[in-house]
């Protein structure tokens, strides 16, 4: 695409859209609601979440709602799943299929795992899918900075990190796919600031919409804005 198109993309995104950090129960549970129905594998997952979809970490998780201005509707939903002071082992769903989750320089006090990325079956258009994970992106960045997280680490499907490569979001491979429930999942990383400044480099519309010019979290200092 180029930036044109990138940026009417993202502007027809904007318009349909907002990204929330999810504060309210309701909109957990909106957000739990639409993760377990769009999931492909039904009553489990990567972090084994109920027939509720809850699980263990949603109680240290912070859920991202992508919301619709036409009805309120949550259309898309991520989780950000936060760090337990002490507890490197059982903090993160991807310790259930690897050892080794961090890599050298990812400090595990300020890191979350990004997991259960889902959106609505009403929208599983292509085009549309990658940029509805875009704005959800957005909201991790917020809810990142927000919290004081520095890194983000996570075991995802090879076409969504395709997607994510698409719209100039590049998570590091962490060693070679794993199996987690019949499905082959990649582990992979990099720190929040790297990532941002590569989407600055590669496709500066998608840097300038996920950190809001800058706001949310400024160009290569490794810090969350104000």
């Amino acid at each position: 695409m180029t930036p044109d198109a990138v940026s009417r993309a993202i502007h027809d995104v904007v318009d349909l859209f907002t990204p929330e950090v999810a504060r309210t129960q309701a909109m957990i549970d909106e957000c739990h609601r639409l993760s377990y129905e769009a999931s492909s594998v039904g009553r489990t997952s990567l972090s084994g979440h109920n027939s509720y979809g809850c699980d263990e970490f949603d109680s240290h998780s912070k859920h991202i709602a992508l919301v619709s201005r036409a009805d309120g509707k949550v259309m898309a939903t991520v989780r950000l799943v936060l760090p337990v002071p002490g507890d490197s082992d059982g903090s993160f769903p991807m310790r259930r299929i690897c050892i080794t989750p961090f890599a050298d320089g990812m400090p595990f006090e300020t890191t979350a795992e990004v997991s259960r990325f889902a959106v609505s079956r009403m929208e599983r258009r292509f085009n549309q899918s990658a940029l509805m994970r875009l704005a959800l992106i957005q909201g991790l960045v917020r809810a990142s900075g927000e919290t004081g997280l520095t890194h983000w680490c996570a075991a995802l499907d090879p076409p969504l990190l395709r997607l994510l490569d698409m719209t100039a979001v590049h998570l590091a491979r962490l060693g070679p796919p794993v199996r987690s429930g019949g499905l082959a999942v990649q582990p992979c990383f990099n720190s929040i600031s790297a990532i941002l400044d590569g989407a600055r480099r590669d496709r500066p519309p998608i840097w300038d919409y996920l950190t809001e010019n800058g706001r949310l979290w400024p160009l290569s200092c490794g810090k969350p804005g104000g």
